[in-house]
């Protein structure tokens, strides 16, 4: 019999194995609404295909002896367990069926370490955030799609944009002391993850502009801190706000993994007002295209000397939780993951339909506490805000996303 082919976790990978929490588990949501419903049978069997399609998720955390230096991957032939479910649809189904993707990961210990419930016409796809990542998912859900329906669901080109040449950042406040962190607002009693999702008119930008979307969303999320933070008596700090950069391919060769790499775009006190929007703007738009450019390890360098395999996993956890917490305070203030233009149609052919709203959402741990994730599907932006419940409660998830809505607007017409 062969032996199961064996990876070494990836940085990312093993970083966040490192640190695990059951009180907030590391998930990533991704909804999916289409018009019409699905047949059972024949998405299960449409799922199944689309896995061996992408066997590299078909995988499993390998046993090992506790004096092991480093954790791998299995590779599996099969599924462990069955990973599409259906529920009723009902009054609470669609929210029991949130929260569960915000309470319970996927184990790492069977492959593979995702599951895909169906709520009537809703998607709703967990996956472990120590194994993958919403958009390798999200691939694997494109080709299900196509298998489904039988229609093409390869991706849209993107946009094209003139090449410009390699440019240090410019104009950055200085990040030498701890950035701003999200106000506490009204904490709920039960720890883990609150989400709010709404779904918003894609802003305005004039032709020719020099700023994106991205930078928009940037902005928004800058000034939406700011604003809550003032609400509630914080002293004003500089903010980072990390952004996860994605190169990767959307054609079936997509490694699939944690294939994001995260930058800190980094903004002064001072910058955030409503006096000179044009100007930041485009500051933000000069910052965020030098950072995309500075090639940069996934986690940084020092991640690196982390993972690497100079003493067994379980001293190296105890080291990296060590050091996670020492280094708190610097975290960056928010997570903006911009998905941006699902490039997928999602189309699951003649009666089920193609996707016509597609949430995401990311961990939102402590320190940070706060996550923005956006996407946008026929025309809409659609809006995910997460947050640990010892930070704040869905009443403040409401008043965020009224923040949000606001200074959306503003950068439209403003800018």
């Amino acid at each position: 019999m062969t032996a199961p082919v064996r990876i070494p976790f990836p940085v990312v990978d093993e970083v966040s194995r490192h640190c695990l929490q059951e009180a907030e588990p590391e998930t990533v949501h991704i909804e999916v609404h289409l018009p019409g419903t699905l047949d059972h049978a024949r998405l299960r069997k449409a799922f199944l295909e689309a896995l061996h399609r992408h066997p590299r998720i078909l995988m499993r955390e390998a046993r090992g002896p506790w004096y092991r230096r480093r954790y791998e991957w299995e590779l599996t032939p099969e599924p462990d367990v069955e990973v599409v479910s259906f529920t009723p649809p009902g009054p609470r189904a669609l929210r029991d069926a949130r929260t569960r993707a915000l309470t319970h990961a996927p184990p790492l210990s069977t492959s593979p370490p995702i599951r895909l419930e169906v709520v009537g016409p809703v998607l709703l796809l967990t996956i472990n955030h120590t194994a993958l990542d919403g958009p390798a998912c999200l691939r694997v859900l494109a080709t299900a799609a196509e298998l489904y329906g039988g229609r093409d669901n390869a991706p849209a080109a993107p946009p094209s944009r003139p090449a410009e040449p390699r440019r240090e950042v410019p104009d950055t406040p200085a990040v030498w002391s701890p950035p701003a962190r999200v106000a506490h607002g009204t904490p709920e009693p039960s720890p883990g993850n609150g989400l709010l999702v709404t779904e918003l008119p894609l802003p305005h930008r004039p032709k020719g502009s020099p700023y994106t979307v991205n930078d928009q969303l940037m902005v928004t999320t800058a000034l939406t801190i700011a604003h809550w933070n003032r609400e509630h008596g914080a002293r004003p700090r500089p903010l980072r706000i990390t952004m996860p950069v994605d190169d990767r391919p959307r054609d079936t060769t997509m490694p699939i993994g944690n294939g994001t790499r995260l930058v800190e775009v980094p903004f002064a006190p001072g910058e955030l007002d409503l006096t000179d929007l044009p100007g930041l703007l485009r500051r933000t738009a000069e910052r965020t295209r030098a950072l995309k450019s500075l090639p940069r390890p996934q986690l940084g360098h020092g991640a690196a000397v982390l993972t690497a395999p100079w003493a067994p996993v379980a001293a190296r956890a105890a080291l990296t939780r060590t050091l996670r917490r020492a280094a708190a305070p610097w975290t960056s203030t928010t997570l903006l993951s911009n998905i941006g233009r699902i490039p997928y149609p999602l189309d699951f052919g003649e009666e089920a339909g193609r996707a016509h709203a597609v949430w995401f959402s990311a961990p939102a741990r402590m320190p940070r506490g706060l996550t923005v994730t956006t996407a946008s599907t026929a025309g809409r932006l659609h809006l995910a805000l997460r947050w640990s419940r010892t930070l704040l409660g869905s009443g403040d998830g409401a008043h965020l996303r009224d923040l949000f809505e606001h200074y959306l607007h503003t950068t439209e017409v403003t800018g």
